[in-house]
């Protein structure tokens, strides 16, 4: 009697550990492992950890998941094109186009940004405008918008749920809760965090494992200069090796906008003209530069700040010589930048075979 009690508690205490689907609960028949995310020591050393959701944890199987997804053209309407299609990994998850074409052929009126260290975004406002909330929002709207992938959610998921391998995969990483739009995005999410770079030859500058070279030396100099490039205000420094702030700005690219960039999403008309800085890893990899792909080549980006500045009633206060047309660099400062830029580039990043389909 006393060890048929005891077996009696036990099934209990398995029932009230088993699922409820309609409540949404993860299944304890999925056991999905944790996978904690590969940080580079030069960020262990300078930044804050990453930001991973409570309700989304790093796991083997939910990153296997989500780059299957990420690389398969099923999530588009014609099946043609996949979120890789823009987001190349060669190209540090950018594209070589100024805009990018969707699956009609339409072109949109935003440069494709790249992904990577999109974990340490403090902030969490992704796109040039901010205007998503965290990486499992954002990979939401490519998929319905006309001129991306011009799908629709329930068509997705009803084929996801047709799909010979993917109910499988699903239940192995999110348990018996069904496919959804909600797991199918956070499954993205998870591999898009794992996109880390931190492995450029400034990283391992930083590291004491090599030097730069007198021009790449001079080039951090301007950077840092705010008689020179002024630069770090907004894109980092070696104690900010993100490369961003994260934050929004406008940098007088233009007197008027055809495009009111992070002012669209507040209504504020003082966030018009205003879009994220990107990051500057991997410049060597992600041309055309800017929001709208206006600029071919990095020269034309270091051009723009030392002699092309527009005014405007929005321009942001670090952009100091306006007044100037820019900061009027030498000739010989705006090579040795352009140095120091391409040194944060990382060459294992466009390589590494965890990225690649």
């Amino acid at each position: 009697m006393k060890y048929w009690s005891v077996f009696v508690v036990f099934v209990m205490v398995l029932c009230s550990c088993s699922t409820d689907d309609s409540k949404g609960s993860v299944s304890y028949e999925a056991m999905p492992t944790p996978l904690p995310l590969n940080i580079p020591p030069v960020f262990q050393e300078n930044v804050l950890g990453p930001i991973i959701p409570n309700n989304n944890p790093q796991t083997v199987e939910g990153v296997a998941l989500g780059k299957k997804l990420f690389f398969d053209t099923i999530l588009s309407g014609d099946e043609t094109q996949s979120c890789a299609t823009c987001h190349s990994p060669q190209h540090a998850f950018s594209d070589v186009t100024p805009t990018s074409a969707g699956i009609d052929g339409d072109f949109g009126t935003r440069n494709t940004m790249p992904l990577f260290n999109l974990a340490w975004n403090y902030g969490e406002r992704f796109n040039w405008d901010g205007s998503d909330l965290s990486i499992e929002r954002q990979a939401i709207t490519p998929v319905e918008n006309p001129i991306e992938m011009h799908s629709n959610w329930e068509d997705v998921i009803a084929k996801l749920k047709d799909h010979p391998e993917y109910p499988e995969l699903f239940k192995k990483a999110f348990g018996e809760l069904p496919i959804s739009k909600t797991l199918t995005t956070k499954a993205i999410a998870q591999f898009e965090r794992t996109l880390i770079s931190g492995n450029s030859k400034f990283d391992n500058y930083l590291m004491g494992e090599v030097d730069l070279s007198p021009q790449e030396q001079n080039g951090l100099n301007v950077f840092m200069d705010e008689a020179r490039g002024d630069c770090f205000h907004c894109h980092g420094s070696p104690s900010n090796p993100l490369w961003t702030d994260n934050m929004f700005h406008n940098n007088g690219l233009d007197a008027v906008f055809a495009d009111l960039g992070l002012g669209a999403v507040t209504g504020d008309p003082s966030d018009n003209g205003k879009f994220k800085s990107p990051s500057l890893r991997n410049l060597a990899y992600t041309a055309p530069y800017m929001h709208d792909g206006r600029f071919e080549t990095l020269d034309e980006v270091i051009n723009h700040y030392s002699e092309g500045l527009q005014n405007s009633s929005t321009i942001d206060p670090l952009m100091k010589k306006v007044s100037q047309g820019g900061v009027q660099l030498s000739a010989q400062d705006k090579a040795d930048l352009k140095a120091f830029l391409l040194s944060l580039s990382d060459p294992s990043f466009i390589n590494n075979p965890d990225f690649i389909n």
